[in-house]
């Protein structure tokens, strides 16, 4: 029987890999073996990175809308806390929006929590 190496789809793969590590540096770019790590390297740094853009974005959000409710002599905690006890449903993004560019919404949504 003859002997099949599949070398295409052996080319194919390797193809494929230096696609994707298109533009590193060194040996990351053209070196199969080095390639294939850097490959999985970046994927694991996306995959983190992708975490690390949420857990930011909700820090920012607490940072505006903390620095709304201090205008109205309240703090963070108590501001969402109050909003949970009066039932309004505004997650922080909603809320930090409303903080920064409809200042009044905020306000009215601060006059229910107190009165």
């Amino acid at each position: 029987m003859t002997r099949i190496k599949g070398g295409l789809l052996h080319a194919k793969r390797r193809r494929g890999i230096l696609k994707h590590t298109k533009g590193y540096r060194w040996g990351r770019k053209s070196k199969i073996k080095v390639a294939k790590v850097a490959k999985m390297k970046a994927g694991q740094y996306a995959f983190d990175s992708r975490r690390d853009k949420k857990r930011t974005a909700r820090a920012l959000w607490q940072v505006k809308i903390n620095a709304a409710a201090r205008k109205f002599e309240l703090s963070y905690s108590r501001l969402m806390d109050g909003l949970k006890k009066k039932g309004i449903a505004l997650d922080r993004k909603i809320l930090a929006t409303l903080a920064e560019h409809h200042k009044e919404l905020f306000e009215a949504a601060v006059a229910k929590i107190r009165g």
